[in-house]
């Protein structure tokens, strides 16, 4: 079994969220945040998660004020903003740090299996997307700068169950 599978983050409610409910799922995890450049991409992550939903696809997004501090809300005021602006149904967990000592679990997992640009296995931005294949493998890694309308193409051919 994936070691993905074993990682059980926070959910915004502050329970656990364990991701051996995801077996069998492609995943795509989003470090997000309400006041960044990038912040729009939500309504393309919706998108894409209302298209693929019900075929073994979702997305998670994880909160995240390192960078910026473009996510200085509280988690229920991240979760209304999402909801009330972009019309976000996929699951958002708690803020947590995507680098750094207080790292978060999922982070430092994925890091550790897909570097960055250059090598670098640290996260460089808000939007950051990795994408986790249905047996818990890390596919892909992809910047901020990649929209999420452009996995489509990914999406389309996926192995869904």
């Amino acid at each position: 079994m994936s070691e993905f599978y074993k990682l059980a983050p926070v959910d915004k409610k502050g329970q656990p969220f364990p991701f051996d409910q995801l077996k069998g799922k492609v995943v795509l995890i989003v470090n997000v945040a309400s006041k960044c450049g990038f912040t729009p991409q939500y309504k393309e992550l919706e998108a894409l998660y209302k298209r693929y939903k019900d075929e073994g696809f979702t997305i998670i997004g994880f909160p995240c004020n390192q960078f910026g501090h473009q996510e200085p809300g509280s988690d229920e005021e991240i979760a209304q903003f999402c909801q009330l602006n972009y019309g976000v149904t996929f699951p958002i967990m708690k803020k947590i740090d995507v680098n750094g000592g207080n790292e978060d679990p999922v982070y430092k997992f994925l890091k550790s299996q897909k570097s960055g640009m250059l090598g670098l296995r640290g996260i460089k931005w808000n939007f950051e997307k990795f994408l986790v294949d249905k047996k818990g493998k890390v596919y892909e890694r992809y910047s901020s700068l990649t929209k999420p309308s452009s996995l489509n193409c990914y999406l389309k051919h996926a192995p869904f169950p």
